[in-house]
């Protein structure tokens, strides 16, 4: 069996989104930060999660920030603002429920 490949797009300058798999419950997206790339402040109604597989990111989360680095993860609650920049050239993982329809 073939698993599907998903193409990599550029979502801001210095950030490259790739879904790396995803079903209608769930989807794991990989994220590549440029240092200094930020990912704009927003929200959405999906549950959240992001972990970090590489580098260091300041994260702004319902007006409260968190330094994170590799290993660390983070739960974004749906409908609540957040975004992020990175410090210094990383990785993100991210986990959302149900699936981002607009990522694919």
């Amino acid at each position: 069996m073939t698993l599907p490949t998903y193409p990599v797009r550029e979502p801001d300058p210095g950030v490259r989104r790739q879904v790396l798999a995803e079903s209608a419950a769930q989807m794991v997206v990989s994220f590549r930060f440029e240092t200094g790339a930020k990912g704009k402040l927003h929200s959405h109604p999906h549950a959240q999660s992001t972990y970090v597989a590489k580098g260091r990111f300041e994260f702004y989360r319902d007006g409260q920030s968190y330094q994170l680095s590799a290993g660390d993860s983070l739960v974004i609650p749906s409908g609540i603002e957040h975004g992020c920049i990175c410090l210094e050239q990383g990785e993100l993982i991210d986990c959302f429920s149900p699936r981002r329809d607009d990522f694919l």
